[in-house]
């Protein structure tokens, strides 16, 4: 990971205030409290970044009460580096904290070669479980997620797996991510069944991307599941950034493997020109906005924030300023959205 001159950061003692602007939220039917938003390592975070504004960005996060670190398995690039990166942060800046830190990962995706490197087995599941805590330093972590469905492992070897990360004391809580609202049901009754309840789920959801409409968040309320939506800002196209061209250091102009410029349609940019008038009216930019949509519905717990630069946490942290919608408001957004 590329180093500035880390030497040079003043030893890290958080703010005494870092509670009293940020708000939580119940997890479901659980006792965690999640601050509603939460940071996000899947970019920025990877040995090909700057270190020291990683350091910058935890530290920042962790003062303004974003106390939730959401990591993966193969986060980086290179696989594996996010984690490395946080347990070295954690090591130098927030293990004095460790109590206080509510941290995630996950395994589902393609991590090393070979047939048991990949997807839902429980030998997948254990080892790779093993490999992250050693990255990142710690004796457990408090939620381990199944990052994706494998069709073909049973799921109760996926939901078994689980259940024993946290009988072996690895993981305080278990997650699922973009299971089906039918997966979710069936994740939920064989997790309750083993005596491990399904605390969260970690689906994609936007403004643009409203799959978990029909019917998973139904099932996540009906059970008492908690929920963490990720890309809330449809990896930045919900923003103004758009609104005047490309910029170079955008994402659809720098990393085309989840955004690339010619999905930013016409049609697209007409949308966002409209949402951004709405939020404008609101005393928001459309980010804020984005966020504040989210977490108008109760079942949603947290949101999931991904930032380059420490001003984008203060710039979304505003949004709680404001997370309330007429019926106004929110018509003339489903009229934009339709």
């Amino acid at each position: 990971m590329r180093t500035n001159n880390s030497t040079s950061i003043k030893p890290f003692s958080a703010s005494e205030d870092r509670y009293d602007n940020m708000q939580y939220r119940r997890c479901g039917n659980s006792g965690i409290l999640l601050p509603v938003l939460s940071l996000g390592l899947w970019h920025n975070f990877g040995h090909s970044d700057d270190f020291d504004n990683a350091r910058n960005l935890l530290r920042t996060a962790f003062n303004q009460g974003i106390c939730h670190f959401d990591l993966a398995n193969n986060y980086g690039p290179p696989y594996g580096s996010a984690e490395e990166s946080f347990g070295r942060i954690l090591k130098l800046d927030l293990a004095n904290y460790r109590d206080e830190l509510m941290i995630s990962t996950k395994a589902g995706w393609d991590m090393w070669p070979g047939p048991y490197g990949d997807l839902g087995s429980k030998k997948y599941l254990i080892a790779s479980l093993d490999q992250s805590l050693k990255r990142m330093g710690l004796d457990y972590v408090d939620i381990f997620y199944s990052h994706r469905r494998d069709p073909d492992t049973p799921l109760e070897e996926t939901m078994g797996a689980l259940h024993q990360c946290v009988q072996q004391g690895k993981a305080l809580y278990v997650g699922i991510s973009q299971y089906s609202a039918e997966d979710t049901d069936r994740a939920h009754a064989i997790l309750k069944d083993l005596g491990t309840p399904l605390l969260i789920h970690q689906p994609r959801y936007n403004m643009f991307d409203r799959w978990v409409e029909n019917g998973l968040l139904d099932v996540l309320g009906n059970e008492g599941i908690g929920s963490i939506a990720f890309s809330p800002l449809h990896q930045g196209v919900l923003t103004n950034k758009y609104l005047e061209g490309f910029p170079k250091d955008s994402r659809a102009m720098k990393d085309g493997r989840y955004l690339k410029k010619e999905q930013i349609t016409s049609e697209i940019l007409e949308k966002v020109k409209k949402l951004n008038a709405i939020a404008e009216a609101r005393g928001q930019n459309l980010a804020q906005m984005a966020l504040a949509w989210l977490l108008k519905d109760e079942r949603v717990s947290t949101v999931l924030i991904g930032v380059s630069k420490t001003q984008q946490i203060f710039d979304n942290v505003k949004a709680l300023e404001n997370l309330a919608f007429t019926t106004n408001e929110l018509d003339k957004i489903e009229e934009i959205l339709k």
